[in-house]
């Protein structure tokens, strides 16, 4: 193992409890491994009902980086499924604002945590990462070497690419705001004041477990509340456990998305790993970005996101 600078990273737990405490402890073995500081640790011993702790115990894991002495360098959620939604009306938005304008963090997490990507995007302008958590990524029993080292690149760097190949053979040049994330969590929070609202944008979404049909209205909702109108690209990543039943007779995800594509009136790119599976990208939310589509090679350049002071690229151990 080669050395590095020391990379602090601070652990944060907004949404459900461990379930699988194994999955946590080789994370922060990884991390460890890879040369990091990781603080606090404790946050994966809290559990209520469902959750990683009560309501102000989760939000002071993000308003308590308005106060801390010294910033850690990441931020990273330990796992996702429910309960983020339950924190915006308690954020100290205007105190993260100035906070973390002044020394930028990467807050990384995908999942549930789109819901805190979107609040802290639409009232503080804050900068987030979609991207693999503690357990289910940087503590799973095979470790993805595409996810690994595709965070650890995008956060030494002040301008990313995430490169892959799409099922559409298209020409195409765009460029916008790149934003997204959990495609139930986005439409969750349509007409709320946690919705940003961005014009022009490159807007790319996933799922998991949701039936095709359930996929498909989410999209048009979307659809039907002008958002997807005022997107420029709209890119498909990863839907894990979205499987049709018997009644839908043969209507799967792929005719879904075939709709959505003829209605939306945007470009509709499929392929991109991000989501609930192994492989998936780092991708910052709200900053420029182009999208170029050449064949069926789809290359999404970004910049302008929190990146790390000191360059810490770690290989796999």
């Amino acid at each position: 193992m080669q050395a590095f600078d020391t990379c602090r990273v601070r652990l944060i737990a907004p949404s459900g409890y461990p379930h699988d405490r194994d999955a946590m402890t080789r994370g922060i073995a990884r991390l460890h491994d890879a040369g990091c500081v990781v603080e606090a640790p404790e946050v994966i011993d809290r559990a209520e009902l469902r959750y990683a702790g009560s309501d102000t115990q989760r939000a002071s894991d993000i308003n308590g980086l308005a106060t801390l002495d010294t910033l850690p360098d990441i931020a990273l959620s330990i796992r996702g499924g429910y309960g983020a939604t339950r924190l915006l009306d308690h954020l100290h938005y205007d105190a993260l604002r100035e906070r973390l304008a002044g020394q930028p963090i990467a807050l990384v997490g995908h999942s549930d945590f789109t819901a805190l990507q979107m609040a802290l995007y639409a009232k503080s302008g804050i900068v987030t990462f979609g991207g693999p958590m503690l357990g289910p990524d940087f503590g799973a029993q095979r470790l993805s070497p595409l996810t690994w080292r595709h965070f650890w690149r995008t956060l030494s760097s002040p301008q990313g690419n995430a490169s892959w190949e799409c099922n559409e053979a298209v020409e195409l040049a765009v460029e916008g705001p790149l934003w997204g994330g959990n495609l139930a969590m986005l439409c969750s929070l349509l007409q709320t004041p946690y919705f940003p609202r961005i014009e022009g944008g490159i807007l790319f979404v996933e799922d998991i477990g949701e039936p095709p049909f359930r996929i498909e209205r989410l999209l048009y909702q979307l659809h039907l509340s002008g958002v997807l109108g005022r997107q420029r690209a709209l890119i498909l990543g990863d839907f894990t456990q979205c499987r049709p039943a018997a009644y839908d007779n043969g209507y799967d995800l792929a005719d879904g998305f075939d709709q959505i594509r003829r209605i939306a009136g945007i470009p509709v790119l499929s392929g991109m790993p991000f989501g609930h599976e192994a492989d998936k990208f780092t991708l910052p939310f709200g900053v420029p970005a182009r999208l170029r589509v050449v064949g069926k090679r789809a290359s999404l350049d970004f910049h302008g996101y929190p990146h790390l002071r000191r360059p810490h690229e770690p290989s796999m151990g």
